[in-house]
């Protein structure tokens, strides 16, 4: 037992700053699926391209300020083109997620030029504020817990705007969205970049703060970012404004410390995914069977 404490207590830091930079999947993941009431899966692809992209652009001699400023735009497209494909052809959100996310595939490929790519030393948003930054977790976590929590209090006051009114309007009752004037395209758009922006913007970080990029450094995020989300919001709730854009962000940092308690345990890394899944799916069935609600068709 003192042992697994041991390995547990070391390894809080460096899960604090990971759960830190990936609550921003378990926000792409939120916005759409609670604010516009329509699931996207876009956030596996737009993050690795927010990570490529930027290490591609610093490789290339670019500011790495200037190079997150583009990861974050080259999301919003993404999410753009998401809602593009769901509004102008019809295409289910969920399916036009997965054509997005598979295309950015071939995407990051060609933007990194190989598989993985490392970073010049030096060459990155930290460096250039401090370089004692990326040399100890504690000034990481200090780092990432302002830029999360001023990401919370800025998502907080735009959904407290006209416009966030209105987003949350057409996700609430799009039917009634057009009687009050309301362009309801218009804000999914905005809704589905908006998510995937801050996405890829995680990416980019991500991709300076570990000093390389990597296209699989997506793959199977979606489970994560969901099972953060759903964790944030059984200990938050979402039954406010603040409320619902805090879930994601406690979400991620308690389910990552669940992760490292796994990992301290002495459980493999490969039976993650599926006590991950296991997971999701007891935490999504609980309130079901606390309202003793009924299996459907019988089964």
């Amino acid at each position: 037992m003192m042992a697994l404490l041991e390995s547990f207590w070391f390894l809080i830091p460096v899960t604090l700053v990971q759960s830190l930079i990936y609550s921003t999947v378990a926000v792409g993941i939120m916005i759409p699926f609670r604010i516009l009431s329509l699931p996207d899966l876009t956030c596996e692809g737009s993050l690795p391209l927010g990570g490529c992209l930027a290490a591609a652009l610093v490789i290339a001699g670019l500011d790495p300020f200037a190079s997150t400023l583009l990861a974050v735009a080259a999301g919003a497209a993404a999410g753009a083109a998401t809602a593009w494909l769901h509004l102008r052809f019809r295409i289910h959100s969920l399916l036009a997620g997965i054509l997005v996310f598979t295309m950015l595939w071939s995407v990051n490929l060609r933007v990194l030029g190989k598989p993985n790519a490392s970073l010049p030393s030096g060459h990155n948003v930290f460096d250039a504020v401090s370089a004692t930054i990326l040399l100890s977790n504690g000034w990481q976590v200090a780092v990432f817990g302002a830029l999360a929590m001023s990401g919370v209090l800025a998502l907080v006051w735009l959904f407290r705007t006209e416009i966030g009114l209105s987003m949350r309007c057409v996700g609430a009752n799009d039917r009634l969205a057009p009687a009050l004037s309301i362009r309801s395209a218009s804000y999914i758009v905005g809704g589905f970049a908006l998510a995937n922006a801050i996405v890829a913007g995680g990416g980019a970080l991500l991709a300076q703060q570990q000093g390389y990029a990597d296209v699989t450094m997506g793959l199977g995020i979606l489970i994560n970012g969901l099972a953060s989300l759903i964790v944030g919001e059984a200990l938050v709730g979402r039954h406010t404004v603040a409320r619902q854009v805090c879930a994601p962000v406690v979400g991620s940092i308690v389910y990552y410390q669940l992760v490292s308690l796994g990992l301290a345990s002495g459980l493999h890394p490969s039976d993650l995914k599926f006590l991950t899944g296991l997971f999701v799916i007891a935490t999504l069935a609980l309130p079901g069977l606390r309202t003793r609600a009924g299996p459907i068709g019988g089964l």
